[in-house]
């Protein structure tokens, strides 16, 4: 009756005033904030509506013992900013070198005060439109074929008006508390309200449910004041060392696991939180028992009628009772805003906390209407960094351009080279991009062959999972084949189970690099655009469908993929057999011979000699070249003994300066050696 009402007073609102906006964004957080930035960059009409006074007030509050897991890695001995926000992940994308991250905090795991003070000045330095003190409390569909997606988002904040817009932009996060219901779960204490005092446990016990990064962070605060923690959880824990998933347990708060396996009475336990009761006694002193111990026991009778598991078996492994439990059960998406017409339901398994999305982050019940940040962590959960700052930023910008390309006709941003910079593009791209590395095996390079592959327009980081739309999604034609270049870690390294430090754990030479187990590079051959029933049949785990051809560069200890032998020269000669063609490198003398004793001219001689540009020569460069290999000798000898006549050499340069070549930049020479 009350939601009824609501919906009546809805109705005759309706005819009230709306503020119109093409773009709403719910949330001010960071990735609000994040899609705010390029928006406004573009000059639409945006606003974002944020319920606290100020921007990212969830990191006001936690975490709640103020140090984020996430690293602010002050060094890389190298000034490329773009390989630099690989480890950076604080840091949101903006073109302000003022707004990095390392000039807000210098610590490793920095405090999340200095996300709070980060935020505010993000927003406020880039002038981001954004409404504070506004809480949007209804969200419902307003049909309407001329509107952008056929219909419009209507929102209603705390002070009944009304705002209407083209696209909905949600931003809001997790932060609703995962809360378990079980018999005596009154009892139980919150993460997001316990005490962060150590000295409040002093001298207790203490049982924890959770096995996630904020039960370790409350156990870690409180492990040298207390009797003992237990932990328990339904799941083993998982270490992200092992996994390669950062929201997995990290180092800095396994302390506990120190404790437990060195016998300090500190200790981990499995079990099904919804089996679990709590009874509490005459003294305060919480005893757990099992579920079905109380479903037929007298409700007026006393805890001494109450059969506890150690009644029964008298080791039980909780029967000490607890002075506190403490609920560390993560946070999930709020649905309660969100009328039925959206269609926007939870997540399905261990996704439930999330709602439903499409690979292109769109819901998949309403059009229009986009999940971003944390919330849209079910693209890539357990496997890739989308739930975090690191990650969304990139999958937030890959957003905005698909919007881009949908509403403005704006394509997806690309650059066209000449296919004999195929290999150095990919190169550059593999040890410098941050999207690449930090959203792995969910953004992807994509390079479109175009005019019988003499040319490509390199398009970066785009989301995998959309790939058979890539020409709806992104304005860009893929007429003559296209290469996908993702990162990948090996097929069976990452795991909860996984020694990841045993014997021989990398592999080191080329011929090998498909057996690679670190993060590298993985380049995918199309002779076609993949369909989307192709997409459907991928094989499990592979982020694509089964290719043409397959590459992987070989893993490398300091991520850096340039060795000429290792990762150069075989990547070139698997683009080279793909496209079969030859895509070296020539000096002028050697296309001037290629000239009278070939059919074809290789790409780089038909791009620039052929045309006249390349390199102005010289004796010493000849001879630098004949020295290095690159050329072959072709100075008349006297095997006399004499030297070449200096009239000769004198010739050659009163030659070169007569028939002086236009000059282009250098270009790096990659192999330029006839393998």
């Amino acid at each position: 009756l009350s939601l009824a009402l609501y919906a009546g007073s809805l109705c005759t609102a309706s005819g009230a005033a709306f503020l119109y906006h093409d773009y709403c964004v719910i949330g001010a957080g960071p990735s609000g904030l994040q899609v705010a930035y390029f928006l406004q960059q573009a000059g639409r009409d945006y606003v974002v509506f944020e319920r606290s006074h100020a921007p990212g007030s969830f990191f006001a509050l936690y975490p709640r013992h103020r140090k984020l897991i996430s690293i602010n890695k002050q060094y890389t001995g190298k000034s490329n900013s773009e390989f630099n926000l690989r480890h950076d992940w604080n840091s949101l994308i903006s073109h302000d070198r003022r707004l990095l991250f390392r000039h807000y905090s210098r610590d490793f795991f920095p405090n999340a005060d200095a996300m709070v003070h980060y935020l505010e000045d993000f927003a406020s330095l880039l002038k981001l439109q954004v409404q504070y003190n506004t809480a949007i409390i209804h969200v419902t569909l307003e049909r309407d074929e001329q509107a952008w997606n056929g219909h419009y988002f209507l929102l209603t904040d705390q002070d009944r008006q009304n705002y209407k817009c083209s696209s909905l932009l949600v931003a809001t996060g997790t932060w609703v508390p995962n809360v378990v219901n079980f018999p005596g779960s009154e009892y139980v204490e919150g993460y997001e309200t316990v005490s962060i005092n150590p000295e409040d446990f002093a001298g207790q016990t203490v049982l924890i449910l959770g096995r996630g990064n904020s039960a370790f962070e409350t156990a870690e605060n409180i492990l040298g004041v207390t009797n003992f923690i237990h932990m328990v959880s339904r799941s083993r824990v998982r270490l992200s060392w092992a996994t390669h998933y950062v929201g997995d347990l990290r180092a800095i708060n396994n302390g506990l696991l120190d404790t437990y396996q060195l016998k300090s009475l500190d200790g981990l336990l499995e079990g099904d939180l919804e089996d679990l009761a709590i009874v509490k006694d005459k003294k305060g002193k919480l005893h757990i028992t099992l579920r079905f111990y109380l479903e037929n026991r007298n409700t007026s009778a006393g805890i001494n009628s109450i059969t506890l598991p150690q009644d029964e078996l008298d080791n039980f492994a909780t029967r000490a009772p607890y002075d506190r439990v403490i609920r560390c059960l993560g946070w999930k998406f709020d649905f309660s805003i969100y009328n039925r017409s959206l269609r926007l339901m939870p997540g399905k398994g261990n996704k439930k906390k999330y709602p439903q999305i499409k690979p292109s982050y769109e819901s998949r019940g309403t059009r229009g209407l986009f999940i971003l940040g944390t919330a849209s962590h079910s693209v890539d959960f357990r496997k890739s960094a989308g739930g975090f700052i690191h990650g969304f930023r990139y999958t937030t910008r890959a957003v905005h351009r698909l919007l881009e390309n949908r509403h403005h006709g704006v394509p997806w941003p690309s650059t066209v080279y000449s296919i004999t910079q195929l290999t150095n593009s990919i190169i550059k791209r593999v040890n410098e991009a941050s999207g690449l590395y930090q959203m792995f095996s969910v953004l992807a390079d994509i390079i479109l062959l175009r005019e019988n592959a003499t040319v490509f327009e390199y398009l970066e980081e785009y989301p995998v999972g959309v790939l058979a739309e890539l020409e709806t999604q992104t304005g860009r034609k893929a007429p003559d084949g296209l290469f996908v270049i993702i990162m990948e870690y090996g097929r069976n390294f990452s795991g909860a189970d996984k020694d990841v430090f045993y014997y021989n754990r990398a592999v080191g030479e080329a011929q090998h690099a498909w057996q690679s187990n670190f993060l590298h590079p993985v380049i995918y051959y199309y002779k076609h655009l993949p369909t989307e029933h192709e997409m459907k049949l991928r094989p499990p785990d592979w982020p694509l469908p089964r290719p043409d051809a397959v590459h992987h560069i070989v893993e490398d200890f300091l991520t850096d993929w340039t060795a000429p032998n290792a990762h150069i020269l075989p990547l070139r000669r698997f683009l080279e057999n793909c496209l079969s063609t030859d895509l070296r490198n020539f000096f002028a003398e050697s296309c001037f011979f290629f000239a009278f004793t070939r059919q074809k001219l290789p790409p780089f001689c038909q791009q620039g000699y052929v045309r006249m540009q390349g390199l102005m020569g010289s004796e010493g460069l000849r001879r630098h070249a004949v020295e290095a290999g690159l050329l072959e000798d072709y100075t008349p000898r006297d095997f006399s003994g004499d030297k070449t006549p200096d009239s000769r050499e004198g010739s050659q340069d009163q030659l070169l300066r007569d028939h002086a070549i236009p000059v282009r930049p250098l270009q790096h020479l990659v192999n330029a050696k006839d393998e």
